[in-house]
């Protein structure tokens, strides 16, 4: 097996970086094209997916080393505007290699369409009378999407909740569970709900208004656990020092909302790389964050008997690897021929992996030297191009700015 274990990869060169990308994944010419040509979305294409298109918007496009996920090895690719984000993935996956990495598991592709029924006198009766006629429903849902179906998903289950509301009179909302298989689900979904309304009508007398999907997808969700020795952290006290910072996120929302922006560093530019909705995973994240009454991490950090690192995560991660941008997008079908990945399942273990590895990183250096010292060095890159750095000067310009802890444009300025 290929080992995505690499030193120095950040001193090569984009294009020896592409070619160990390339060795290791074994990339076709289409795909090696599309993620190095800034025109690999062409403008009509562009205006196909969106719309009032004007141009196209570039960013980075990394890859983050050093991963084993249930003892395979990936490199992860991830795109983000921000320094140390693909960096920290990279050196958090490493401290894991020696304990066997990441080990990741699911609870399935279920998404939830979420119908609203209202002006309903007996709402509790209401909830019987669908539940007698759960099997007509999900027949009825099935038949709006039958490739679906002969694929081995479609609509699975039925949950049916009475929502008060100090606005509006009591609500009857059904959860429709679908199984979307590969795909993200959303257009599956919605286009069941939209259908049935008239039939859940005539069954409970009400009205129903909105019909669609849930992105708090808690039929979705992924786990993922992962193990560091104490040695490679610098000794037992930085373990602790790390537990403490995640009491301190445990404890307080103010700092659980920056501990979680941390993990979603990591999380968004991997589901945006592969062409997924980052914000439908976003929104999800932050809804199942706080699923307990308090905003909380969507990780956990805690001491075994050895005194080694433990740390978990769990969160919902509708990802897809059919329709959306994932297929239309040529660097997005790039990125998930790096990842080597089969399902959609596959997909979203290794992001939630990700997502630990890049929480790993990040509390591992609050709970030591600060952030700021790694993340200032990577940031003095962007501000010699600032200034007006160009070719051998930036480098120059950059080591000058950090050997004198001075790393702002007036200075990089006065260095040019």
């Amino acid at each position: 097996m290929k080992s995505s274990k690499y030193s120095g990869f950040y001193k090569l060169s984009t294009e020896e970086r592409l070619k160990e990308v390339v060795e290791f994944t074994e990339l076709s010419e289409e795909h090696i094209a599309s993620i190095q040509d800034p025109n690999s979305l062409s403008l009509d294409g562009a205006d196909n997916m969106v719309e009032n298109v004007i141009g196209r918007f570039t960013l980075p496009l990394g890859v983050a080393l050093n991963f084993i996920v249930n003892d395979k090895e990936y490199l992860i690719p991830m795109v983000t505007e921000e320094p140390s984000v693909i960096a920290a993935a990279s050196n958090g996956a490493r401290l894991t290699r020696s304990s066997g990495g990441f080990y990741a598991m699911n609870t399935g592709s279920i998404m939830i369409a979420q119908i609203q029924i209202t002006d309903v006198k007996d709402p509790e009766n209401t909830r019987m009378a669908i539940y007698k006629h759960k099997e007509k429903i999900l027949n009825f849902c099935n038949e709006q999407d039958p490739v679906l179906v002969q694929l081995g998903g479609g609509a699975v289950d039925i949950d049916v909740r009475i929502i008060e509301s100090d606005i509006i009179d009591t609500m009857v909302v059904i959860h429709l569970k679908v199984n979307t298989l590969d795909a993200m689900g959303a257009n599956a979904v919605n286009t069941m709900a939209e259908a049935v309304a008239p039939l859940i009508e005539s069954i409970t007398g009400g009205v129903v208004y909105l019909r669609i999907l849930s992105n708090l997808a808690v039929e979705r969700l992924v786990r993922a656990t992962t193990k560091v020795k104490k040695e490679e952290l610098g000794g037992e006290e930085v373990v602790d020092k790390i537990i403490t910072a995640y009491a301190f996120a445990k404890a307080d929302p103010f700092r659980a909302t920056t501990h979680n922006k941390g993990i979603m560093n990591g999380i968004t530019a991997g589901v945006m790389a592969t062409g997924n909705d980052t914000r439908a995973i976003e929104s999800g994240a932050h809804a199942y964050a706080a699923i307990s009454g308090q905003y909380s991490p969507l990780t956990t950090w805690e001491k075994d008997a050895n005194g080694d690192l433990v740390g978990t995560i769990e969160l919902p991660l509708a990802l897809g690897l059919v329709g959306g941008a994932t297929k239309v997008h040529a660097a997005a079908r790039a990125s998930v021929a790096i990842l080597g990945v089969k399902s959609a399942t596959e997909l979203a273990e290794v992001i939630a992996c990700l997502g630990l590895a890049q929480n790993l990183a990040a509390v591992r250096v609050l709970a030591t030297e600060g952030v700021q010292r790694g993340h200032m060095s990577l940031h003095a890159k962007n501000v010699a191009i600032e200034a007006g750095a160009v070719g051998d000067q930036i480098e120059v310009v950059v080591q000058k700015m950090i050997a004198d802890k001075k790393i702002n444009v007036e200075y990089a300025k006065t260095l040019l």
